[in-house]
């Protein structure tokens, strides 16, 4: 349009100078005409939808960019031929053939929606004609390239703006989300939605509730069906955070404005905007941004260059002159691409330079370029902008908005563009400080300034947090109420009242009695009847599918109780040492009996006589040591350095042998061990368990009970008589009932060690719930602090015949390892001791008879032979005369030779003399 007034003002001015220049005109006519005909005029076509605010800012900055590149160029121009068909994708189709069959257009811009863009490029491909469009599919369909060759976007899929909306969910621990958006009569946001869903499960989060609003268009009642919709969604979910995908302005006033009335922005809820309609935010009046209180909106950085500042200053003269209805003259991110489409169609053309330019050589120079425009760097990859782009999180303050951080798939978060590697950021996998992510100072809805958003419909007075507890339980030191009395008490109440104490919020709840199995009480909390659960609780793995739970409070297993056992203890008396132990102990006894009796038995009359008189004494002298018993002289002191070492032996043993056997006396070995049950399940012997039915099911199902042989109690006061009236083998219960159980009844059963493992003791909670995971913080510190040990010794305090200290039951027999080294040292003496006294004695034998050989006569050595000479000092018979005791040892060692020269002195007659005595001398010692 502007381009037709400048050859018309062309024309005109020899007109205006007809009276002056009548003689100059045909020629001067004939000038202009030569060069319009030299001027190459491209035609360009536009499909926008100049009714919303972001079709008004497009035409605006389509219609400055070609004005612009017309003013200074000398020998192109461009036409621009804006089409607005409505909301029908049909119609734009229409539009576009309109286009390049009468217009003869050489590329076609526009298209904010994927549905019309894609039917553009159905057109594009049949006529051969560049399509640059606005919009992109959220997940790209597969061969797009192939598909739709001609087609170039303009932009960037959703993926990076769906995980920084998952980011945000991540940092402020949202677990359940609604979204809510306008669709339009063909699901323009189908895409979106699993991209979302996608990125909130990769940080734990889900999509809890979808609202989803009619078009605009054909909404006959709107405030009507917005308030509807919210009041369904108030019912249906606990869930308060809000992501707005997609919307309308007249939609999103209606939306906002109905949800402040009802309370759905306020304390404890978060709502954030997308980048689509946080672009509106400028054009909102100051009555639609006061009702968005606190919201986070999601925008597209460009950077404020110069080439920016000079085109906002332009926009907002001219959007200002053409569209005084609206509040507000910024431009938007669709403005700054429009104009940007501009630049690149012209840096095309202008790079080919040639009269007849082809539509793909056209295409081609499009996908080429490389510049930097009002948006930043322009590169295109596979028909797409190749650069991700860099997001930034605005609030809505006041009648304004703020800009906070940046975030981009890595760093994330940052307080700047370019923030360094670990400096001012939290990415979606880190752990984010108490303020959040974002650095803030950030106004939530209701200004919630001393905290975050918990992003869940809180429980207040008026609507308190309803908690179902169990009203029988098989140990009432857990739970119980009390006759006549509305609330609960047990250690399980007391633990909830200490966390709530140290919450940061106030949690107003009331309780409601449970008569029943405790799955029944999960089933009530998934299905909403109840918001929490509280009781002796066991966290299982079926139970987390359908609840959130806490950190646990107690530890939780499966232990078996069984009375003690009355075993069979004649011949426990063995049992302190073990087999190898008794036989090295028989040996090193009789080792020791021989060296004393050699030792003693040439020197000590107690030793003398017929062997097996010897051999008695030798024994009782060694077996009086065990008791410490020694009235017998020893006349060698190397046998008394044996017996020292022989007696320190026997008192290690002797005691570690008392110790061990008072312990086996005292503990019987009581403790049974767990696989026992077999042999109860073999016999088909009947166990009982609490009425908690995980129990029963867990003794039938995985270890192989039958149902009738499994006996449900519902008091901990019945399991002793059921004991003594041989009803039940044993009995099964979870560790802290049986803790109970043995505190009261632990002189009388035993229990095995917890076998089989379950999560603990913990508090049911809905799923998503924030309040979950502040009361787990808060366990965790109760248990760091010691206030979980102190209410678990107020509650379960043994009886005083029971001690607080556990016993140790696994009294094994002594081995030979723990003995050894001592064995070997008394060996080792012994064996010292004996060659001591053995090689003099070997040395004299050996020289006697040398002296013999010497002086004996040919018929006296007749008479005896080495054997018998060597043999003499072994016989104590009567060929041996008893010597005094030796006064000094030195005497004591030259003893040998003193009896060996009296032997070879004695006669015959001598002999028989001296054994009456010695046999008169034996009678009276005995």
């Amino acid at each position: 349009m502007h381009n037709g007034m400048k050859r018309t003002n062309r024309v005109l001015k020899p007109c205006i100078l007809l009276s002056v220049l009548v003689t100059f005109f045909p020629i001067f006519s004939n000038g202009v005409e030569a060069a319009i005909g030299t001027s190459k005029v491209t035609n360009i076509g536009a499909i926008i939808d100049v009714n919303s605010r972001i079709g008004k800012e497009e035409k605006t900055a389509l219609e400055m960019a070609v004005q612009n590149f017309n003013l200074i160029s000398t020998n192109h121009e461009l036409s621009l031929h804006l089409r607005h068909p409505g909301e029908d994708p049909l119609q734009v189709a229409y539009a576009a053939e309109e286009l390049i069959k009468e217009k003869k257009v050489k590329v076609i811009i526009g298209m904010d929606k994927w549905e019309e863009a894609a039917l553009v490029a159905n057109i594009g491909n049949r006529y051969q004609i560049p399509i640059l469009s606005f919009a992109t599919p959220a997940i790209t369909p597969p061969l797009t390239r192939l598909r739709w060759p001609f087609l170039m976007r303009m932009a960037s899929n959703g993926s990076e703006q769906m995980r920084c909306i998952a980011a945000l969910a991540s940092c402020y621990n949202w677990r359940k989300v609604v979204v809510i958006y306008e669709d339009n009569v063909y699901g323009g946001e189908s895409g979106t939605l699993p991209l979302l869903s996608e990125a909130l499960q990769e940080v734990g989060a889900e999509i809890e509730y979808h609202l989803v609003l009619p078009p605009f268009s054909l909404s006959t009642d709107l405030e009507h069906v917005v308030q509807h919709e919210l009041i369904k969604l108030q019912k249906e979910t606990e869930s308060r955070v809000f992501i707005v995908l997609q919307s309308s302005l007249p939609m999103l006033t209606y939306l906002f404005r109905e949800a402040k009335n009802m309370g759905l922005v306020g304390r404890d809820t978060a709502w954030i905007i997308s980048n689509s309609i946080t672009s509106l935010l400028d054009s909102m009046n100051n009555s639609v941004i006061s009702s968005m209180e606190g919201t986070l909106g999601i925008q597209t950085y460009y950077p404020s260059s110069s080439s920016y500042q000079s085109f906002e200053a332009q926009f907002r003269k001219i959007f200002r002159a053409e569209y005084l209805d609206e509040d507000s003259f910024m431009p938007g991110i669709q403005a700054l691409r429009a104009y940007d489409s501009i630049g690149m169609v012209t840096q095309a053309i202008e790079k080919l330079g040639s009269d007849s330019i082809s539509p793909k050589m056209l295409l081609n120079s499009i996908l080429g370029s490389d510049f930097t425009g009002l948006t930043g760097e322009i590169h295109f990859k596979d028909g797409m902008l190749s650069n991700a782009p860099i997001l930034r999180i605005v609030n809505v303050v006041g009648k304004k908005y703020k800009e906070l951080d940046f975030w981009s798939p890595n760093p994330g978060f940052s307080k700047t563009l370019y923030a360094e590697d670990g400096k001012e950021r939290c990415s979606n996998s880190s752990v984010c400080n108490i303020t959040g992510c974002l650095s803030g100072p950030v106004i939530w809805p209701g200004d919630l300034n001393d905290r975050n958003p918990k992003g869940w419909a809180l429980p207040t007075n008026a609507k308190p947090l309803r908690i179902v507890v169990p009203k029988r339980t098989s140990f009432d030191k857990f739970v119980t109420f009390q006759t006549g009395e509305a609330l609960p008490e047990g250690f399980c109440i007391d633990i909830f009242n200490e966390v709530v104490e140290r919450l940061n919020y106030s949690l107003p709840h009331e309780f409601f009695q449970h008569d029943g199995l405790y799955d029944d009480m999960i089933e009530g909390v998934y299905n909403k009847t109840y918001d929490a659960a509280i009781g002796d609780i066991t966290i299982l793995a079926e139970r987390t599918k359908y609840v959130e739970f806490t950190q646990p409070y107690a530890e939780s297993g499966l232990s078996m109780i069984v009375p003690f056992a009355n075993k069979d203890s004649t011949w426990i008396f063995l049992k302190p040492f073990n087999l190898e132990m008794w036989i090295v102990s028989g040996a090193i006894f009789i080792y020791t009996l021989l060296i004393v009796w050699f030792m003693e038995h040439q020197s000590n009359p107690y030793f003398r006589g017929p062997w097996k008189v010897q051999i008695e004494n030798a024994l009782w002298l060694l077996s009086c040591s065990l008791f410490f018993i020694h009235a017998e002289k020893l006349y060698s002191n190397l046998t008394r350095i044996v017996v020292v070492v022989w007696l320190f032996v026997v008192f290690i043993c002797t005691a570690s042998y008392t110790a061990n056997l008072t312990s086996m006396l005292t503990v019987q070995r009581m403790e049974p061990n767990f696989s026992e049950y077999k042999n109860f399940k073999n016999n088909r012997l009947t166990v009982g368990c609490d009425n908690d039915s995980f129990v029963q099911n867990y003794l039938e199902r995985v270890l192989g009970f039958e149902r009738e042989k499994i006996k449900i109690f519902d008091n901990e006061n019945d399991y002793p008589t059921e004991f003594e009236r041989k009803n039940i083998a044993a009995a099964f219960l979870e560790l802290p009932y049986e803790k109970v159980f043995l505190n009261k009844y632990c002189e009388r059963y035993t229990s095995t060690k917890a076998a089989y493992r379950f999560g603990g003791f913990g508090f049911a909670f809905q799923k998503g719930s924030p309040i979950a995971s502040d009361f787990s913080r808060a366990i965790l510190r109760l248990s760091e602090k010691g206030t979980l040990k102190t209410l678990e010794e107020r509650w379960f305090a043994p009886s005083p015949e029971c001690s607080t200290t556990a016993t140790n039951n696994n009294v094994e027999s002594l081995s030979l390892g723990s003995f050894k080294g001592i064995y070997i040292v008394s060996a080792t003496i012994s064996t010292i001791c004996f060659l001591l006294v053995l090689i003099p004695l070997v040395r004299n034998s050996r020289n006697h008879q040398e002296a013999n050989e010497g002086n004996v006569t040919p018929s006296s050595k007749s008479g005896s032979s080495k054997g018998g000479e060597v043999s003499k000092p072994f016989y104590n018979g009567d060929k041996t005369r008893i010597p005094r005791r030796a006064s000094t040892f030195a005497q004591a060692l030259d003893m040998d030779g003193w009896v060996s020269s009296r032997w070879e002195r004695v006669s015959n007659s001598d002999n028989l003399e001296n054994y009456q005595d010695s046999s008169q001398a034996e009678i009276e010692m005995l």
